[in-house]
């Protein structure tokens, strides 16, 4: 369910879904506010949003790998990494 919460950053349409044709105006397209799962933006979508939340949160990334976050908390260090829509 990730990718639902990832926003689309240019204008995507999809044709209408089956089951939910307009039987008349078929030639209608749906015009998406936010990613679905399958579509090809889906990932960098989510991506894009969760990396712009981290720094609230006290993650700065590293220059190593943009996928790997670092926190220091209390003296130890917290360590994120991310890819796509899992997080280690």
């Amino acid at each position: 369910t990730a990718f639902f919460h990832g926003i689309l950053n240019k204008e995507v349409y999809m044709s209408q879904p089956p089951g939910f044709e307009d039987l008349q105006f078929p030639y209608l397209v749906c015009k998406l506010h936010k990613s679905l799962y399958g579509l090809k933006q889906a990932p960098r979508a989510w991506n894009d949003r969760f990396t712009q939340f981290l720094p609230q949160l006290g993650f700065k990334t590293t220059t190593s790998d943009s996928s790997l976050f670092v926190k220091p908390v209390d003296g130890a260090i917290v360590v994120l990494l991310l890819y796509v829509d899992d997080m280690l």
